[in-house]
């Protein structure tokens, strides 16, 4: 029977013939912004109920395509774990960017309360990025495929423990502990640990690189914003735009072209307090990042 696919993001090859009966992504990006709550998680993750909007992708089953080729159309409406019970092998396809690990952990969590689901896991360790892959782009491309162990799922469950915790000491703490579980994951907790706003300018990484681009004349804003070979940060910008325009606008003898009417409001604070200096003993998790660059500086937006 071929195989079900859960991947941080579906390719086209994934549809071919032979290759998966389903191929199915997720909803949640877990970057920047207040994590969803466990409640909404389980639902999302959980049986179809009557109230779920087909169209409103709050079911884990919106995300998989093509279900009218799969022969378990008619389990659809189960748990994310119930459905994978009715395959002999489950690939995980979760690639090298911090919002996939983030995925990845989220769903090995999940997944350990189901013993049984665990068994058909198989996890691919991927060394490039699916987002963005052309059809025909895997080619003969298979990485290499190893079992979902104890291993895994224990790292997996402190990982997505201390990224949930309201203060980054746990994942800090995470950072001297084995992670070689899960390969990819310590250096995306490294680059999420460095979006924290410094105790000496109140900026994480992503902002610092685009006021240094931007000194050296570099004008093409939107390409900062998505272009992470540009920016050299693999943290996307795009998810606090709103956020690194305040910073950038309000940086001194910095002119930046663009519209900023709906913050208005907020920039004579921003000018007033983005170089004031942030103590690091109230600093956000990584998952709150954007919100810590507001609240360190006691300011809440209109």
């Amino acid at each position: 029977m071929k195989p079900l696919i859960l991947a941080s993001s579906p390719t086209p090859d994934f549809y071919k013939d032979d290759f998966s009966d389903l191929a199915a992504g997720f909803f949640f990006h877990f970057v920047w912004g207040e994590l969803p709550s466990p409640s909404e998680l389980a639902t999302y993750l959980g049986p179809r109920a009557t109230d779920h909007d087909p169209i409103g992708g709050r079911h884990w089953s919106d995300f998989a395509d093509r279900w009218g080729q799969s022969k378990n159309k008619s389990f659809r409406n189960l748990g994310l774990a119930e459905f994978c019970q009715q395959y002999e092998v489950v690939e995980l396809w979760f690639d090298t960017r911090p919002d996939a690990q983030l995925r990845l952990i989220w769903l090995l969590d999940y997944f350990r309360f189901y013993p049984e689901t665990v068994g058909k896991l198989r996890l691919r360790l991927l060394d490039q990025d699916l987002i963005g892959m052309s059809p025909g782009g895997l080619g003969e491309w298979r990485p290499r495929l190893i079992d979902v162990t104890e291993q895994e799922l224990a790292t997996a469950s402190a990982a997505w423990k201390a990224y949930r915790a309201s203060t980054p000491e746990a994942c800090f703490g995470l950072l001297s502990k084995d992670l070689s579980a899960l390969p990819l994951l310590k250096p995306v907790l490294l680059d999420l640990l460095a979006e924290l706003p410094s105790a000496s300018t109140g900026l994480g990484a992503t902002e610092m690189r685009m006021l240094e681009l931007i000194g050296r004349g570099y004008f093409r804003t939107n390409a900062l914003f998505h272009l992470e070979s540009l920016r050299q940060t693999r943290v996307s910008a795009s998810g606090r735009r709103g956020t690194c325009w305040m910073v950038l606008r309000s940086a001194p003898s910095l002119r930046l072209q663009g519209s900023m009417k709906s913050c208005a409001p907020w920039n004579e604070k921003i000018c007033e307090i983005v170089t004031r200096p942030t103590s690091a003993v109230n600093l956000r998790s990584p998952n709150s990042a954007d919100r810590s660059l507001r609240t360190q500086r006691r300011f809440q937006p209109p």
